[in-house]
């Protein structure tokens, strides 16, 4: 299968929280896309890995994504080394996206940042012919590949956005697929320990980071990305 677009993130819930009204957008108009989790999520303070693993799984239907798939990276500890960057590569080589999307380039969790540069350095690697890779199942060589775009999504720090998406009647979508998580997020109910994002302060900050980003390009809500090298346009007109 090839996808259009390919989302990784660090952990479950990564690419919701940074993309999902985007990618939400983009599935309704006909793109494939895919997301990759680097890990299970296995440290976090609330839940198991295997209940964050049920979660993405229906955060995945209600996107309406062509696959969702988890590298199974080790949380806190995975690196930017040789065999981290081989199995994004064999990914990328795979689903040959034209545009990747990924964790931000700097963030509160030191795993964000590391996924960041780990793909970011993939998706360059992935076009070099004279690295060799096989898909698992798979005897033949893969082709190498290397995505159009990588463009980086925004977390908890409030990073100035280089383009905002506008994901006018998207947000409802977003917010959906993240309460998939129910682990995670706030739960007056819960009895599970209080963390930076299980308050109802963060719940409400993703709304409202939406809508404050849409407000400044005139839409109701807005997601923002970062960008590695200058995007290209053939006409000023499509930047309106």
């Amino acid at each position: 299968m090839k996808l259009d677009i390919l989302v990784f993130g660090s952990h479950p819930d990564d690419a919701e929280l940074g993309a999902g009204a985007t990618i939400a957008k983009e599935v309704a108009a006909g793109k494939k896309v895919g997301i990759i989790d680097l890990t299970r999520g296995e440290l976090g303070t609330r839940g198991t890995a295997e209940i964050r693993d049920a979660e993405a799984t229906e955060a995945a239907k209600i996107l309406g994504v062509s696959l969702r798939e988890n590298l199974e990276f080790a949380d806190g500890f995975f690196v930017n080394d040789r065999d981290h960057q081989l199995a994004i590569i064999r990914i990328l080589r795979k689903y040959r996206p034209e545009i990747v999307l990924c964790n931000a380039v700097e963030d509160r969790h030191i795993d964000h940042a590391k996924g960041s540069k780990l793909v970011s350095d993939a998706c360059f690697l992935s076009g070099l012919v004279k690295i060799d890779t096989k898909f698992e199942g798979d005897d033949n060589w893969q082709d190498p590949w290397r995505p159009k775009q990588v463009y980086h999504y925004i977390q908890w720090k409030n990073l100035k956005p280089d383009f905002v998406v506008d994901v006018s009647g998207y947000i409802e979508k977003k917010i959906e697929a993240i309460h998939a998580y129910s682990s995670q997020f706030y739960d007056p109910a819960s009895k599970e320990p209080q963390t930076p994002i299980s308050s109802k302060n963060f719940t409400d900050s993703v709304e409202y980071r939406a809508r404050d980003l849409g407000r400044l390009i005139g839409t109701d809500h807005a997601e923002g990305f970062t960008v590695e090298r200058p995007v290209a346009v053939a006409s000023l007109y499509h930047l309106i």
